[in-house]
């Protein structure tokens, strides 16, 4: 599977983005998709999850109720909606794909940035 994010930019605090991440190739519905993001000296970190079969989702607690992750399976699509932004949200953001089954994520798209002014 081939995955590209996108709908990164430049916003106050407080606004929204939405990311996408269009996949590509061969998608499996045991597939999970995993948005992740890196911050400038900050080790990756994950954000969000999605099953690709039954939509089930997953957050780190510094986004919950924050962000919101779905999916358009007729799409290939991938969404990270990203509300009351704050500065510390600034990063790379990646999307990524493994297995239901495994642990590691081992399909990654090209980062989009996410720039949060204070």
């Amino acid at each position: 599977v081939q995955l590209q994010a996108s709908g990164g930019g430049l916003v106050q605090a407080g606004g929204s983005l939405r990311l996408s991440c269009a996949a590509s190739g061969r998608i499996y519905s045991s597939y999970v998709m995993g948005w992740f993001r890196q911050a400038p000296e900050k080790e990756r970190e994950f954000v969000a999850r999605i099953s690709w079969s039954d939509g089930s989702t997953d957050y780190a607690d510094s986004v919950k109720g924050r962000f919101t992750i779905s999916r358009d399976n007729g799409k290939n699509m991938v969404y990270l909606q990203m509300n009351s932004l704050k500065a510390e949200d600034t990063a790379l953001y990646y999307c990524a794909s493994r297995q239901r089954w495994g642990r590691v994520y081992d399909h990654w798209g090209r980062e989009t940035q996410v720039t949060v002014s204070s």
